[in-house]
């Protein structure tokens, strides 16, 4: 996965989601990089899209747009670019007047819809409350939610 393609595997889904004309947002690791101004690591990219989006008709399309299926979950479908890049796409509609609230941040060729920073420090709180979640991930939500709310390392500060 050395060359996993981040901004390729996100320009293919943008196209993918527009040819669908469905509501979506760009959340988790990536967006908090983005919001919080600072690089952060992610092993994936996420997207949140409207509750209401047929799942069968967004994998077809995934599908015949450079992904692989890798699972399907209650809330969520797994999805690998061709370069790599796991993709993420979540159903919740908690997370639908997120997506309306997104704003629209231009990479290079392509838009692309990424949640408020308050509505990302929701979703990072949510998550890691839930008693469900595995210890690391709620710890990782924890800490963007503090990054995001101002908790900024100094890169010239000391232990």
């Amino acid at each position: 996965m050395d060359d996993a393609d981040k901004v390729g595997a996100l320009r293919d889904a943008v196209r993918v989601l527009e040819k669908l004309a469905v509501r979506w947002a760009l959340i988790g690791g990536v967006a908090v990089g983005i919001r919080a101004g600072v690089p952060r690591a992610t092993l994936d990219t996420d997207l949140a899209v409207a509750s209401e989006v047929e799942r069968d008709t967004l994998v077809r399309a995934f599908l015949a747009g450079h992904f692989s299926l890798r699972g399907e979950f209650a809330h969520s479908v797994n999805f690998r670019h061709a370069s790599g890049e796991p993709m993420q796409v979540v159903f919740d509609p908690e997370f639908d007047p997120m997506i309306e609230r997104a704003e629209p941040i231009r990479f290079g060729d392509i838009t692309v819809p990424v949640v408020t920073t308050s509505d990302l420090i929701a979703m990072k709180d949510r998550a890691a409350a839930d008693p469900a979640r595995r210890r690391s991930k709620a710890l990782r939500d924890a800490a963007d939610a503090a990054l995001l709310r101002g908790d900024v390392p100094d890169p010239d500060e000391g232990w």
